[in-house]
């Protein structure tokens, strides 16, 4: 069963959660959100997919948790989606109606979600093959794709992260982050209903927030983490927990030290995407170090190649395409054959687009995207991300993005943006240059810093590079 842990047999025989779910200023117990959810699925029982603004309320979980029970996909959809966005994943999902709150001028039914609403119904698990969501990734290249996934994938997925950080219904999980996504939603909704663990959904990731909320898994992204971070005595209240994780992008060293000098808890980094929901990290009970995502969790394999496909060693400095597999991978893209077949290899492993070292013992670094943080220069193979890496280490520097910018010596020049933590008396970037020369090899050096106000980023704290030129 994929909710677990809203088995109408154990909410029969009393087994409630009195604040299985805190969000928006309202608590439900385990049988609140049976009792609301099965009363959602029997208004849409007869739909195929539907469409939820997922807005942080109690609403979109009632909603989300109804279709999930009434085996109905569930179309996510960001509140601050554009015109064009917004049609665009209407149109290619075949979504049939609103679940719950909709958008002005929809075109579209929309069925209502009331909270209060009790039915006792049951009905058969779905298929483990049923299609549980269709969650649009970013674009970058071209309009959103729907990325398809299982019920059996997340349960895979779930599963795999209960083992990495010992998650078990003693926990109680805290976070802030949008539920558009396999971060916040999946994992952040989906895997305490199943793993039986109490959630308080915070609304924002403030520190303030994340302080007050007496949880003992924390989830963020790295702008979250940083913000606490400047934050000491936010930061110092956390010390009560037992797990802080950071993904959706990766954590500054800098930032992951000062986590663990104000907390006490070096965090958990971990890596995944859409298509594959979580694959790599580190172990509540193992090692943890800063720039690393640990090692793939249970089902997972993987591999490293280069642009003919030949093999990367795992020597923890070659970089390569990283390509896994493993049972919580999607079923493709939506109506995009072309798209699905060029994302698989021959034999099976899907291309993730991101490049990576994996050292002797099978840990894993993530270099970044192979379409941008990949960069040839002067005949040499750099990663943006050691770069990036070596900036935020200089005191004054506050957020770096580096990319490869075309040249015609060169073939790309290493340019780095930078977030300055306060004016200069005197320009910066000629000694930032000789830092990250001194830090790294002369060759990886920006030819160019350009300091700058902020750096773009999309909802989930992720600089958007192809922004940078």
């Amino acid at each position: 069963m994929l909710l677990r842990s809203l088995n109408p047999l154990a909410v029969a025989a009393g087994a409630d959660i009195p604040d299985a779910v805190t969000i928006d200023g309202v608590t439900l117990s385990r049988s609140d959100l049976l009792g609301a959810a099965t009363s959602v699925a029997e208004r849409i029982a007869r739909a195929e997919r539907v469409a939820v603004l997922a807005r942080p309320t109690v609403t979109t979980v009632l909603a989300v948790l109804g279709c999930l029970l009434a085996g109905v996909t569930v179309v996510p959809v960001p509140p601050d989606s554009g015109s064009a966005e917004l049609a665009h994943i209407l149109r290619d999902s075949g979504a049939q109606a609103w679940l719950g709150a909709a958008p002005d001028g929809t075109d579209l039914p929309v069925v209502p979600v009331r909270v209060h609403a009790r039915s006792w119904h049951t009905y058969p698990e779905p298929d483990p093959a049923t299609t549980a969501f269709i969650l649009y990734t970013s674009g970058t290249t071209g309009p959103p794709k729907g990325v398809v996934l299982s019920r059996g994938a997340i349960a895979a997925g779930l599963d795999a992260l209960a083992d990495a950080w010992s998650w078990t219904p003693g926990d109680v999980l805290v976070h802030g982050l949008p539920l558009f996504h396999v971060h916040g939603l999946i994992l952040g909704v989906l895997g305490p209903l199943r793993v039986g663990s109490p959630l308080v959904h915070t609304g924002k990731p403030t520190p303030q927030a994340y302080a007050a909320a007496r949880g003992t898994l924390y989830f963020g992204v790295p702008t979250v983490w940083s913000r606490i971070t400047e934050d000491p005595d936010a930061a110092k209240r956390l010390a009560h927990a037992r797990l802080l994780v950071s993904g959706s992008a990766p954590l500054p060293v800098p930032v992951f030290e000062r986590l663990r000098e104000l907390t006490g808890h070096a965090p958990v980094e971990r890596y995944g995407m859409s298509e594959t929901m979580i694959t790599l990290s580190t172990r509540a009970d193992g090692e943890r170090r800063p720039g690393w995502v640990g090692t793939p969790v249970a089902g997972v394999r993987t591999r490293l190649r280069d642009e003919v496909g030949a093999d990367v060693p795992h020597d923890g400095e070659s970089i390569g395409g990283l390509q896994v597999s493993g049972p919580m991978l999607f079923d493709g893209y939506l109506d995009r054959p072309d798209a699905t077949a060029a994302s698989w290899t021959d034999d099976g492993w899907f291309r993730t687009g991101d490049v990576a070292v994996i050292d002797p013992a099978g840990w894993h670094r993530i270099v970044g995207r192979e379409s941008v943080d990949l960069i040839k220069s002067g005949g040499y193979r750099v990663g943006a991300g050691e770069i990036e890496t070596a900036l935020l280490g200089h005191p004054a520097v506050a957020e770096a993005a580096v990319v490869g910018l075309p040249d015609a010596d060169l073939g790309q020049r290493i340019v780095a943006y930078v977030v300055l933590r306060e004016t200069p008396a005197e320009p910066v970037e000629e000694r930032l240059i000789a830092h990250v020369a001194d830090q790294l090899s002369v060759h990886k050096r920006p030819r160019e810093i350009r300091v700058v106000d902020a750096l773009p980023r999309n909802a989930m704290g992720k600089v958007q590079k192809k922004l940078l030129h």
